[in-house]
């Protein structure tokens, strides 16, 4: 189907692990669609070499730079720096109909069937489920729909942004976009909720890791159903430190997602098998003469969140977040509410500067 695409959003080296996983994934699940990837400028040169291995069609996009109508847009509206991106998708009219799966989405089974259904299907929000899920949906491409949600932006913006008076607190760490895509669709659509069912997917097309913790016996229930999971978790599967000798990833007990770690297992299991190869031929990361060895593997591309084995009895512990990976989590929407982002944290650092 030449005319229909999966397209994802990837805006740095760190996301276009999970753009190549999930691309990876839907491979080998044998989809017939096209795969169209969005990247930023923050994308590296060997990386996006490496996208052009997996997808269809690597198609560069930058609100910050271009003169078109996103840019005016952003002028007025700074906070929505990553959300126009993600916008970028209703550009790609070469296509019909296409299906947007967030980086952090990976793929259990052929999911073609989505193309069956109409703009704009999503499945329902673990947090709120009145709102959709903006990290799977079904949508039609399309300049007016493009140029009308940048109009809603500018005047509206999000309602799951970060909150300005924020951006100004510490510029080193919040300077820059923040997220709300999801806010802003659920407000564009807002008849999802209540009009057209069949707009409904079925939580199976975008199982959460959240949703896995929160409600277990429902999991238990239905989770072997799966055909999409989304690592909504404050953890992404590339940030977690893989055991190359025991095949498996080392659990995080704060992490909702280490309840369920084959799926963790499933990702990295795609990521070594068909994406390491392909960093290693596009000079990521250095090849050896004899192939690659766990422990090679472990010191070449550590970078990369993988280690040469566990260490036994260790506990295992979240890796140092720095300030800018702390600002792509708030950019994406996943601010660690019940740690360092909670409210109580938020407060204590109004209140030194009110000080």
């Amino acid at each position: 189907m030449a005319d229909q695409s999966f397209v994802t959003l990837a805006t740095n080296d760190s996301y276009v692990k999970g753009a190549l996983v999930l691309g990876s994934s839907l491979r080998n699940h044998r989809t017939t669609k096209k795969l169209t990837v969005l990247i930023t400028p923050h994308v590296s040169d060997p990386m996006r070499k490496v996208l052009e291995k997996v997808f269809d069609e690597v198609k560069p996009v930058d609100v910050l730079d271009s003169g078109d109508s996103a840019h005016l847009a952003l002028l007025k509206r700074p906070e929505l720096g990553i959300t126009l991106t993600k916008l970028h998708c209703w550009e790609l009219i070469q296509y019909s109909k296409c299906v947007f799966m967030d980086a952090d989405t990976m793929v259990l089974s052929n999911i073609d069937e989505l193309f069956e259904r109409e703009e704009l299907s999503a499945a329902p929000d673990p947090g709120w489920p009145d709102c959709f899920n903006s990290g799977v949906f079904v949508y039609r491409p399309s300049i007016e729909t493009f140029n009308q949600l940048l109009q809603l932006a500018t005047e509206k913006g999000s309602f799951d942004v970060l909150p300005a008076f924020l951006l100004d607190m510490e510029p080193e760490l919040w300077r820059g976009p923040t997220s709300g895509d999801q806010g802003l669709l659920n407000t564009f659509f807002s008849s999802w909720a209540t009009t057209d069912i069949s707009k409904h997917l079925p939580f199976i097309y975008n199982l959460s890791s959240i949703s896995i913790y929160s409600y277990l016996p429902a999991f238990k229930a239905f989770g072997t159903n799966a055909k999409v999971v989304h690592f909504l978790g404050r953890l992404k599967p590339w940030n977690y430190t893989y055991d190359s000798k025991a095949k498996s990833v080392k659990e995080d007990a704060q992490d909702p997602t280490a309840i369920h770690p084959e799926f963790l297992n499933m990702w990295w299991d795609i990521f070594v098998t068909n994406i390491l190869p392909l960093l290693h031929q596009h000079g990521v990361v250095k090849d050896t003469a004899t192939g690659v060895k766990a422990e090679e593997v472990a010191e070449a591309v550590s970078h990369l969140s993988l280690s040469s084995a566990a260490v036994p009895n260790s506990p295992p512990s979240p890796p140092a977040i720095s300030s800018e990976e702390r600002k792509e989590r708030w950019e994406q929407g996943q601010a660690d509410y019940m740690g360092a982002d909670s409210f109580d944290n938020i407060k204590k650092k109004l209140d030194t500067y009110l000080q």
